[in-house]
């Protein structure tokens, strides 16, 4: 028996899952805007109600790291660190984006073909957070902010098909017309899909320093600077 305490996030879906070993036991979820800082400890609290399960009683807090939105990966690690600090239990960073790829294999469980997954999160403009895995969940190409392009991904375009998916996915559909190219537009990032990752970590002992831990942002957040009158 292995209880962990799972956070999302990373995206505008904020979720929480508690599995043992693998399996769900409760699970919240909201994609209301902006409601991350609201909502995500009430959650934790009704998770941990639903299944008469106290904090202490977790083997560990586990969250997603990133990449994903700024505000969203501090509310998510904050709420994480304080649940650690709060019941002594270890933390566990899993990668967002190995995470949808979990997701996505869930999904392809009676598919026989092999497919490249490429999750991706919005990042603004025509940019997107992206990685490769193929079915296994072995990554092929480490996590880079890719800029959205007809021949971005042709490299594996031309090999097999590309299953593209995440709030990014919708930049690269109208304008990537290869055969191989299939868009998945009703996937979203979960706490659910941690499972099969923070299990393994948990077995490891592939733990995260409480105090020092920071979430991966990929890129620099920048906030706008306002104007001041009379300087150009």
């Amino acid at each position: 028996m292995a209880l962990i305490l799972s956070i999302e996030t990373a995206t505008p879906t904020c979720s929480v899952a508690l599995t043992d070993n693998e399996e769900l036991i409760a699970y919240r979820e909201s994609e209301i805007v902006n409601s991350h800082a609201r909502v995500v400890t009430v959650f934790v609290q009704e998770i941990l109600s639903e299944a008469v399960i106290k904090l202490n009683q977790v083997d560990a807090v586990a969250v997603s790291k990133g990449p994903g939105s700024y505000t969203g990966l501090r509310i998510g690690v904050s709420t994480a660190k304080g649940l650690c600090y709060a019941a002594d239990k270890p933390l566990i960073a899993v990668n967002t984006l190995q995470s949808m790829a979990m997701g996505m294999i869930q999904r392809l469980e009676s598919t026989t073909y092999n497919p490249f997954l490429i999750p991706m999160i919005d990042a603004r403009r025509m940019e997107v957070y992206a990685a490769v895995y193929n079915r296994n969940a072995e990554q092929l190409r480490d996590t880079q902010a890719d800029i959205v392009e007809q021949y971005t991904y042709d490299q594996y375009l031309k090999k097999e098909k590309v299953i593209f998916f995440g709030n990014g996915a919708a930049k690269c559909k109208g304008l990537i017309s290869n055969m191989n190219a299939i868009f998945i537009d009703d996937f979203k990032p979960s706490a659910a899909h941690m499972r099969k990752i923070a299990l393994q970590k948990l077995e490891q002992n592939l733990f995260e320093d409480v105090a020092y831990f920071e979430p991966f942002y990929l890129k620099d957040f920048v906030a706008g600077v306002p104007k001041v009158k009379g300087l150009k």
